[in-house]
């Protein structure tokens, strides 16, 4: 495929920039471990980089975007599982409970006892 001959499509458009800068920051954080070398890079072309070197990148985004979703789906599960458990102690009830109890007239309590 020549280039500016893209296949690939992003689904949130608005990601395009966000990925872009990740690859560059996972190849920075990959060279300055000494896996990769990024000295075949000219400019945005990275076609004189070699595939292994390609693939290490595009995996480490891929874990790290993995990452990001488990992280946020846990958030999620907790989030919803004090819902519930707050929902099963009765919350709500104990506030109307406590305004019932607000509510109380306790001088007619002293005139029937």
């Amino acid at each position: 495929m020549g280039t500016g001959q893209r296949s690939n499509s992003y689904v949130v458009k608005q990601a395009a920039q966000a990925l872009n800068n990740m690859k560059y920051e996972i190849a920075k954080d990959l060279t300055s471990a000494q896996i990769i070398d990024t000295s075949p890079i000219v400019g945005d072309y990275w076609g004189y980089m070699t595939s292994k070197d390609c693939g290490h990148v595009g995996g480490q985004m891929v874990k790290n975007m993995i990452q990001a979703a488990e992280s946020s789906l846990s958030q999620q599960a907790v989030a919803n599982v004090q819902t519930g458990f707050n929902a099963g102690l009765g919350y709500q009830k104990m506030n109307d409970t406590v305004q019932n109890i607000s509510n109380l007239n306790l001088n007619s309590l002293d005139q029937k006892y």
